[in-house]
């Protein structure tokens, strides 16, 4: 029978998902909002 007390506490979280999680915090992504903001800044900036 499998005792999941002693296997929860071998358990060591995969190097790729920690390293992938990292990665994705650590960058400033731009969402549709900044682009629709963007797009409007330089349409203001053309009718002026």
């Amino acid at each position: 029978m499998i005792n999941y007390e002693e296997e929860l506490k071998k358990f060591e979280p995969c190097l790729d998902v920690e390293e992938v999680e990292e990665a994705v915090y650590s960058r400033d992504l731009t969402d549709m909002l900044d682009i629709i903001r963007e797009m409007q800044k330089n349409q203001n900036q053309k009718a002026e």
